[in-house]
């Protein structure tokens, strides 16, 4: 069946292609994307697939039911975009200012649609019940996955699979982890409140914008002299902020930032010890602070059964060439919410452009993929589906 299967996605792979250049050059911001989800839901009702909308937000989740019993799994993509100002220099370029999908999440949609479409046509020969949850706002949080638990996207489900199409990866890899894949991704802002002043006198403030340097500096220890070496951690300030005329002292700093972390007690740890941190700075130089953390997505932890599962589907895939462990990624992932109700496995999927000029990270202007990689999501996604639908108490052999 798998081969009839994969006949199918190449046939549609012109299709594949065009879907994906449609959404590329009309993004929509998370939480905003009320046309990309029409767009979505559409092409489920011209098909006569049952759908629904409007879940947990934006989402839209359909269902395809065999013809023979089995168990229920759902797979999943994200279709949200970025506020990033596309600078590639291709037919399919953003046509939105200041909003592209920098991420791959086009591909992400453009690769689940064709396949539910294609095991649509081949139900009656396939066993259980295929869930195709298109998820909005993974880029933001609280994102969009929590919602669309709570509004039940995985009742009845017994497994979830999804991929991210990986840029920096070459075609026809896979990538996969057990245990933690991506890291807890939290936020968190320092408000400094110093004493302005003349610039000329600074005896008579308390600067911010010297305390707020000082704790840029202290917070870079928490790392590297609070946390043990073995237990990675990421304390990362991206924007400080202190706008004053140039012969004014700053009376107020504020700081922004991120914290990483793949073990809950640390992710505890840093937390507190930021505000730690802080206090001790402003104490030193007689400020005050307000100190918000707030908590994004958890890790992305993979159980060890369902990652033995995906390996062995990936390696029916002809074009999988390549199927190797990974290192944990410092990225978050709101899979994380999925994975912690039901089994399942989050991978990476080579597709990385063969142009190595057009190669770019994740989140940048000129970022684009290799097409090709969404046939080898589609494939590698599929199998799993279709042969975790037939398994018994026993794990199926593949």
């Amino acid at each position: 069946m798998l081969k009839e299967i994969f006949d199918s996605l190449e046939s549609r792979y012109d299709e594949m292609v065009s879907i994906r250049r449609y959404l590329h050059q009309n993004p929509e911001l998370s939480f905003k994307e009320v046309n990309t989800a029409k767009y979505i839901k559409s092409f489920y009702d011209e098909l006569g697939i049952e759908v629904r909308g409007n879940v947990g937000g934006n989402g839209v989740v359909a269902k395809v039911y065999g013809g023979k019993p089995g168990k229920t799994v759902a797979l999943r993509a994200d279709f949200d975009a970025l506020p990033i100002q596309d600078e590639k220099d291709v037919p399919y370029r953003s046509l939105v200012p200041g909003v592209m999908h920098a991420c791959g999440h086009d591909g992400h949609t453009a690769t689940l649609l064709i396949l539910a479409k294609t095991i649509h046509e081949n139900r009656n020969e396939l066993a259980g019940t295929f869930v195709f949850i298109h998820q909005h706002a993974e880029e933001y949080a609280p994102g969009g996955a929590a919602s669309m638990i709570e509004a039940g996207c995985l009742d009845g489900v017994d497994a979830i699979f999804g991929t991210h199409l990986w840029a920096l990866e070459p075609l026809g890899k896979i990538q996969y982890r057990t245990g933690p894949i991506m890291a807890a991704a939290d936020r968190f802002e320092i408000n400094i409140q110093g004493k302005g002043g003349h610039g000329a006198q600074p005896h008579n403030t308390k600067d911010a914008i010297v305390t707020a340097s000082q704790l840029v500096i202290n917070l870079q220890q928490i790392v590297s002299r609070r946390v043990n070496p073995v237990d990675s951690a990421v304390v990362t300030v991206g924007s400080f902020t202190a706008e004053n005329a140039f012969n004014v002292i700053a009376d107020k700093a504020k700081l922004i930032g991120t914290v990483r972390t793949f073990n809950e007690d640390t992710r505890t740890f840093i937390e507190e010890e930021i505000e730690r941190v802080t206090y001790g700075t402003c104490y030193s130089t007689e400020s005050t602070y307000k100190y918000d953390f707030v908590r994004g997505y958890p890790a992305v932890v993979n159980p060890s059964a369902e990652t033995e599962f995906l390996i062995s589907c990936a390696k029916n895939v002809p074009e999988v060439n390549i199927i190797e462990e990974t290192e944990p990624h410092m990225g978050g992932e709101d899979f994380a919410y999925y994975l912690q109700k039901v089994p399942g496995n989050f991978f990476f999927t080579g597709a990385s452009p063969a142009n190595e000029e057009a190669v770019f990270p994740h989140h940048h202007p000129r970022f684009d993929i290799d097409e090709r990689a969404m046939l080898i999501a589609a494939k590698t996604l599929g199998t799993a589906a279709i042969q975790y639908s037939l398994k018994a108490q026993e794990a199926v052999q593949v």
